[in-house]
């Protein structure tokens, strides 16, 4: 899965050491979606070799892609959204990418329950239904 927004929110690396002698580091975000009604993610990025990679930085916009898993413990449930790639390059938060430069615009599409347009002779043209 992934999801595009702004990183508004960096928490405290956490680390320690497993059972098997092996340290681990976690770090946390909160990614806000840039909808009408924007809605928030806290997802994760496991190992400091990922920590690293991914670079992320407060106020960046990014798609994160992530999983979902779940895992029960003493009876109650808990969700982990961990983040596995990290892009960058995001389009315009309009939502539409940005054509380059000299390519032809596209003629604009006829609404069909607008007003009927007046011809040359200024009568409305017929519709077909």
């Amino acid at each position: 899965m992934e999801l595009t927004g702004k990183i508004i929110a960096v928490l405290d690396e956490r680390g320690g050491v497993s059972k098997a002698g092996n340290e681990w580091k976690i770090q946390e975000y909160v990614l806000e979606t840039m909808e009408q009604y924007p809605r928030k993610m806290m997802f994760n990025v496991f190992g400091a070799d990922r920590i690293a990679q991914f670079n992320i930085k407060l106020g960046e916009t990014l798609t994160v892609s992530f999983d979902i898993d779940s895992r029960e413990y003493n009876g109650r449930w808990y969700n982990d959204i961990r983040a596995w790639k990290v892009d960058r390059n995001v389009a315009p938060a309009a939502g539409a990418p940005i054509p380059p430069a000299g390519a032809p615009v596209p003629p604009p599409v006829a609404d069909p329950f607008s007003a009927p347009q007046m011809n040359a002779s200024n009568e409305a043209d017929d519709l077909p239904f």
